[in-house]
C-alpha cells in the first residue's frame, strides 16, 4: 500500500509516519518551515521537500497513491491572528490543492487533520460533531473551510474523505521552542529547567488533552473505515492550573505558575464527546498522567 503524509516532518505527522512505515510505502511531503528532518531518523521513507501550494508537485507525488494523510498547515491560533492571509493560503488553498491532486490521481481517501478550534466557545459541552461551529480565529475559520472542501469533493467528485477534529495533542517531538508552541511542551521545558510555568489568563480554562500515539491510532482507523467528521480526544477535560501542577509533580519540581494576560483567539472551555469515534473502534489508551510521564522522560533525555 502506498500512502503520502503531508507535513510528515512535523510533530503529529512524524509520529504518524512512525506508525505507518513498517507496513506501508510512505512518502512524506514537507517544506520544513516548521517540521524537522531529525523527526524522520531511523525510518525508511521517501522525503519530497516541497509545498502543498505547488499543485503540479502534488499531482506528480500522488501518482499511484492509495491514501493521503493531510497534516501540512499553519497550526497556531496566535500565528493566524498575526498573519491571517498566510493561514488562509496554506490551510484553505493548500487543502484544495491536495484534494484536487487526489481527485485527478484517483486516491482512495483523504484523511484530513482538522481541529477542535472550529467549535469556538460553546455552551453545549461535551462538544459533539453536530455542535454548531463558532470559530474565533482565522486558524479555526480556515480549518472549517477545509473540512467543507473535503465534504464537497466527496459529494461532487466521489473522493472519500475523513476529517479528524483533534483536541489538544501532546507527546514526544512536539516543539517547545517556537513562539507558537503548545502549552504542554512549554510547561515541560520550563519546569525541567527549574522555571515557573507561564499561564495566560486565570488558568481555569479547560482543555481535553490527547496523547499523540492515540492520534496515530485514530488516523489508521479512519483510513480503514472512517467517513465524515470525528472528534479525536480523550473525552476528559482538565484545567490549565491542574495541568501545570501535575507536570510539576511528575517532574519532581516544586514550582508555582506565573500568570499573564489572556491571549486573543483562545477559547475558554473544551471537552469532547468521542462516542462517534468509538463506533469505528477508537479508544484512547493513555491517561493524561501516563502520556505526560512518557513525554517528560523524552525531554529529560533530549535536554
Amino acid at each position: 500500500m502506498r500512502v503520502v503524509v503531508t507535513g510528515g516532518c512535523g510533530f503529529i505527522g512524524s509520529n504518524l509516519v512512525r506508525g505507518l512505515f513498517k507496513s506501508m510505502e510512505v512518502t512524506v511531503i514537507d517544506n520544513l518551515s516548521t517540521g524537522n528532518l531529525s523527526n524522520l531518523e531511523g525510518m525508511d521513507v521517501k522525503l519530497v521537500r516541497g509545498d502543498i501550494l505547488d499543485l503540479s508537485l502534488l499531482k506528480n507525488v500522488f501518482k499511484e497513491t492509495d491514501y493521503v494523510f493531510h497534516l501540512a498547515a499553519v497550526v497556531s491560533v496566535q500565528e493566524s491572528v498575526k498573519d491571517p492571509t498566510r493561514a488562509n493560503e496554506v490551510n484553505v488553498k493548500g487543502t484544495l490543492n491536495v484534494l484536487e491532486a487526489a481527485r485527478i490521481r484517483d486516491v482512495r481517501k483523504i484523511i484530513y487533520s482538522s481541529s477542535c478550534a472550529v467549535y469556538g466557545d460553546s455552551d453545549s459541552l461535551p462538544l459533539k460533531e453536530t455542535t454548531l461551529p463558532k470559530p474565533k480565529s482565522p486558524y479555526a475559520v480556515s480549518k472549517l473551510a477545509a473540512e467543507n472542501y473535503c465534504k464537497v469533493y466527496n459529494e461532487i467528485y466521489g473522493l472519500k474523505s475523513v476529517s479528524l477534529r483533534y483536541f489538544n495533542v501532546y507527546g514526544p517531538r512536539q516543539d517547545p521552542f517556537s513562539d507558537y508552541a503548545a502549552v504542554i511542551p512549554k510547561f515541560i521545558l520550563r519546569v525541567l529547567r527549574g522555571e515557573n510555568p507561564i499561564i495566560y489568563g486565570d488558568g481555569e480554562q479547560t482543555r481535553d488533552f490527547i496523547y499523540v500515539k492515540d492520534v496515530v491510532k485514530a488516523n489508521m482507523l479512519a483510513m480503514e473505515k472512517g467517513k465524515g467528521v470525528y472528534n479525536i480526544a480523550s473525552g476528559k477535560s482538565v484545567s490549565i492550573n491542574e495541568l501545570a501542577h501535575l507536570i510539576c509533580r511528575l517532574a519532581g519540581k516544586e514550582l508555582n505558575p506565573i500568570y499573564e494576560e489572556e491571549r486573543e483567539g483562545d477559547i475558554k472551555h473544551s471537552a469532547a464527546d468521542i462516542s462517534r469515534a468509538r463506533e469505528i473502534g477508537f479508544k484512547p489508551s493513555y491517561s493524561l498522567e501516563g502520556g505526560l510521564a512518557e513525554t517528560i522522560e523524552y525531554w529529560k533525555r533530549k535536554l
